[in-house]
């Protein structure tokens, strides 16, 4: 029985509207009850977030203002600037190209700077995701926006800088890229030996660990061909010093280590920075929850790893995404997960988002383009609003009505699939519509495909009979195609 008399509009019903609105980013986990826990405390000493971050805007402090001025519309064409001329020594394949001589020397003027610093900056503006490039023209990149404001995208900005260190500073002619990209992928440990030291070590000691480093590769790759001889000839030992040089000088020019005694008794010794030892402890920290992997999910596929982690509290579930994540090649894990995304269940489908999210920048592109795809549209919209610093209980702003409506079905598919009738009803309160008749009428022209069976489950779940038969008229016209 229902206290609504026979010609009261159903809207009226104060049963029926809904008075909890949350946001869409409460609704996304609405299929899971989930704790959050504190993240790992980096090492004694370390400087605070905010201190790190002054010294990482120090460090990229011409990028920044070449990257302001690059996007700032001027002179009689408005809008951002354009890059026409070659790319810089910096540059690589597929890199972005710089400045033209003429732009160099006008920024040079304008910002008080040689036009080496320009072009310097530039690519440290480019490295470090301070300015996107469409075609030939210039705009401000999210990490830009947020610089003033935002100490962990200046952070994420300088050791999107740091990983790209071997693109500051060119490497010595002459050698093999074979050689240098041995030395690249030797780096880490030379960073892990100085963290470990926590003071200066000596050049020598960095050298001898850098050659045993080399040879372990090689021995890794195992690449002999049937005539016994290598298949790609190994540098003369005498250019290491060369190499592992260049490697300390390009590090120090991105703020990571500094380089001091060239003229001591016992010859140049190198330092990491607090930035540069704060940058090396978080990856440590990612290779050591790689080689736990707490819930044993490394070996899943993404669907199973994903289902496997559903229960799971959001620490934990991040620290299986991570160890899963560093257990294979990043491109082809970025595509597994969409691949678990676009498939019928649709808690995977937000789950997969959330260890896109562990992916961050590497995942864009890919990302990008699944705003194209109806079913992934919400959730890469979504992805990419907090990806670009928005906050995650205001990224829904980004979402049309149609597509938070949709956003909506989906989670209540999930939690009628995963969850509790309990949790069902309260994902009603998480809706846009300020009523359930408003809620119903969208979710019907929305046309998810799960629409008929969530309303079914809702409606059973649901303890108030005047909006449970409103629900269950709802679901069979859809199923009829009746309005």
């Amino acid at each position: 029985m229902t206290s609504r008399k026979p010609d009261e509009p159903l809207a009226r019903n104060s049963r029926l509207r809904l008075v909890r609105p949350r946001s869409l980013a409460t609704a996304r986990r609405a299929a899971t009850t989930r704790r959050t826990r504190p993240a790992p405390r980096p090492p004694e000493g370390t400087p605070p977030r905010a201190e790190l971050a002054r010294q990482a805007r120090l460090v990229l402090a011409d990028a920044v203002r070449i990257a302001r001025w690059a996007a700032a519309p001027r002179g009689p064409r408005p809008g951002p600037r354009a890059a026409t001329a070659p790319p810089s020594s910096a540059s690589v394949a597929g890199a972005a190209p710089a400045p033209s001589a003429t732009t160099a020397e006008q920024a040079a003027a304008e910002l008080d700077l040689t036009p080496d610093r320009v072009r310097a900056g530039w690519d440290r503006a480019r490295l470090a995701g301070l300015v996107e490039l469409h075609g030939a023209t210039v705009r401000p990149g999210w990490r830009l926006q947020a610089w003033d404001r935002d100490d962990s995208a200046v952070l994420r900005g300088w050791v999107a800088l740091l990983d790209a260190w071997s693109l500051v500073h060119p490497a010595p002619e002459g050698v093999a890229p074979g050689a240098v990209a041995e030395v690249v992928e030797a780096v880490p440990q030379v960073l892990s030996l100085l963290q470990l030291s926590q003071g200066p070590v000596l050049v020598p000691v960095l050298l001898d660990l850098l050659g045993q480093r080399v040879d372990e590769l090689r021995e890794e790759r195992c690449e002999v061909p049937g005539d016994g001889a290598p298949a790609h000839p190994a540098p003369p030992a005498e250019r290491l010093p060369a190499l592992l040089d260049w490697a300390l000088e390009g590090l120090a020019e991105v703020g990571a280590l500094t380089l001091d005694g060239e003229d001591g008794p016992e010859g140049r010794h190198a330092t990491l920075t607090p930035l540069g030892n704060w940058a090396v402890w978080v990856k440590l920290e990612q290779i050591c929850v790689a080689a736990q992997s707490p819930a044993g999910n490394i070996e899943q596929s993404a669907a199973d790893m994903l289902r496997g982690c559903a229960r799971l509290t959001p620490g934990p579930a991040r620290d299986e995404y991570r160890a899963w994540l560093a257990a294979r090649p990043l491109a082809g894990a970025v595509a597994e997960l969409l691949a678990a995304a676009r498939g019928e269940d649709a808690l995977l489908r937000g789950l997969a988002f959330e260890a896109l999210r562990v992916v961050g920048a590497p995942a864009e592109a890919e990302v990008r383009a699944a705003v194209a795809e109806p079913s992934l549209r919400p959730y890469a919209l979504l992805w990419l609003a907090e990806y670009e610093g928005t906050d995650p209980d205001d990224a829904q702003e980004v979402l049309t009505r149609e597509e938070a409506t949709w956003l909506w079905v989906d989670t209540a598919a999930a939690v009628a699939d995963h969850g509790e009738s309990e949790l069902l009803v309260r994902h009603l309160d998480s809706a846009v519509q300020g009523t359930v008749p408003a809620l119903l009428e969208e979710v019907r022209a929305v046309g998810h495909p799960r629409t008929v069976q969530v309303l079914v489950a809702l409606a059973a779940a649901h303890p108030d009979p005047a909006l449970a038969k409103a629900v269950r008229r709802a679901a069979f016209q859809v199923h009829t195609g009746t309005v």
